[in-house]
């Protein structure tokens, strides 16, 4: 959009703070090589065109804005005479390809000086260029700190994931290699029995009634239902007297496994009635082996199953045999990070997850809204200190899909909630955050899938909200 040309006064431009300290001979080059132009209300420029312009507002309103998805999301609006906008970084090396980052716009009548950025460029190299490459090291130098610092902010999260992970594998790994050693010696008084068996102390109608026990016995350990710690010792007190009364010692030893079995005196009772007294603790015994041994294959298989789900999980959360870019489900991505963090949460912090089941899978990068997951739940986490309450939620938000991180920590304070996702800036100790955890999760969900990324915080509320747009829009990564 084009203005209506008007006079350059050069008084005027000694006024702004921009050029106050300029000479004559400079202000006269500025309006020289520089123009001014009145704008009707609207875009002066918008996201996206050449940046070939650099703008001075001396006179009304105007706003800028970002375009997030859909939305243009407005970003700041002054009526400061002096401000500047459009082709501010046109002094740099390869500016000629670039192009405006955000739009701007007027809400009533504005005049604005305007140089074209091939003049801008020129008139600050020739006028302070000491200053501009000092300004073309701050750029480039904090766009290295960036990217090497974001490196290494990915390997201290990938470490404490390895760390976390290692010692969430290695507790069901060491409980079947216990159980596993357990039921060795379990089958192997399971043959010394079945000789005894073998040896003809059991009459053949007492040894059918018992196998056919013994297999009911099996399919009621699969079924047994956990009781409180009270049942559990009214019914092991219950069953120790019972042993004891039918004259079988150490009948405490053996009580704690029939219950957990989910057995009780009604069962010992049918066992007593199959066999005579004198074969009653062989058989009691024997029908233990089959408990003690279907329990142990029971915690075998929980615990191959739990390391089987945490490898799975490992899988889902580095997404290393799906594509970058696909349909995926949000709760999924969700799930997987949560079990990864497990060891780094801890037990002091109770997970709440408000799912809303309903919602479509949406188009993303799967690996990196992990980690935008993961950095906002170490946040939550560190805001905590180890003892809270942590709610997962997800809901439709009009033409997005809401997830929202929400922790009953000490929240934020409201002088810095517009800083946080900043580069660099940080709240924590000095080697205990870099500052680009935030950022790197802005850059992820607006730049790369055209969401939002929001925080609304008061002591012992505060929640991170992440929007992400349920169709597919362009996928290519802007430039920030």
């Amino acid at each position: 959009m084009s203005g209506r040309p008007m006079p350059c006064d050069m008084a005027e431009l000694a006024t702004l703070f921009l050029f106050e300290k300029l000479n004559t001979e400079q202000l006269e080059r500025l309006c020289r090589e520089g123009r001014v132009e009145l704008f009707e209300p609207g875009y002066i420029y918008q996201e996206g065109e050449p940046a070939t312009c650099f703008f001075v507002l001396l006179e009304g309103t105007i706003v800028m804005s970002r375009r997030v998805g859909g939305d243009e999301v407005e970003i700041s609006r002054t009526s400061q005479r002096g401000v500047y906008a459009g082709a501010m970084q046109a002094y740099l090396d390869g500016s000629s390809q670039a192009s405006y980052k955000g739009s701007a716009r007027v809400t009533e009548p504005s005049r604005f000086f305007i140089l074209p950025a091939e003049t801008f460029a020129s008139i600050l190299r020739d006028w302070f260029p000491m200053a501009v490459h000092l300004l073309e090291g701050m750029f480039f130098g904090s766009q290295n700190t960036q990217r090497m610092i974001g490196q290494r902010e990915r390997l201290l999260a990938l470490g404490s994931l390895s760390a976390g992970l290692t010692h969430e594998l290695n507790n069901p790994a060491a409980a079947a290699v216990r159980a596993t050693s357990a039921l060795r010696d379990r089958v192997a008084g399971m043959r010394h029995k079945l000789g005894m068996i073998a040896s003809g102390r059991y009459a053949r109608d007492a040894m059918e009634t018992l196998v056919e026990i013994q297999e009911r016995t099996a399919e009621q350990v699969a079924k047994a239902t956990p009781l409180s710690p009270l049942e559990a010792s009214d019914r092991e007190d219950a069953l120790a007297d019972w042993l004891d009364d039918h004259g079988i010692a150490g009948g405490w030893q053996l009580a704690p496994t029939f219950v957990q079995a989910g057995l009780d005196t009604d069962w010992l009772d049918q066992i007593a009635g199959a066999v005579d007294e004198e074969t009653l603790e062989g058989a009691i015994r024997w029908l233990n082996y089959t408990v003690e041994t279907e329990l142990l294959m029971n915690e075998i298989e929980d615990s191959t199953t739990r390391v089987s789900n945490l490898v799975n999980a490992a899988k889902q959360y580095s997404q290393l045999d799906r594509a970058p870019y696909q349909v995926a489900d949000v709760h999924e991505l969700l799930d997987s990070t949560l079990m990864m963090l497990t060891g780094k949460i801890g037990s002091g912090i109770t997970i709440v997850k408000e799912y809303d089941r309903t919602l479509p899978n949406i188009p993303a990068y799967p690996g990196e809204l992990n980690q935008v997951w993961t950095n906002l739940i170490d946040n939550a986490v560190s805001a905590m200190a180890g003892e809270g309450v942590l709610t997962v939620r997800t809901a439709l938000d009009h033409d997005h899909l809401l997830v929202e991180f929400r922790d009953n920590g000490p929240g934020v304070p409201a002088e810095i909630q517009g800083r946080i996702f900043d580069p660099f800036f940080t709240t924590k100790p000095v080697g205990e955050g870099t500052g680009l955890g935030l950022d790197i999760s802005w850059r992820i969900v607006v730049n790369k899938h055209h969401g939002s990324l929001q925080v609304q915080s008061v002591p012992g509320d505060t929640r991170f909200q992440v929007r992400l747009p349920l169709t597919a829009t362009d996928t290519s990564e802007e430039s920030s």
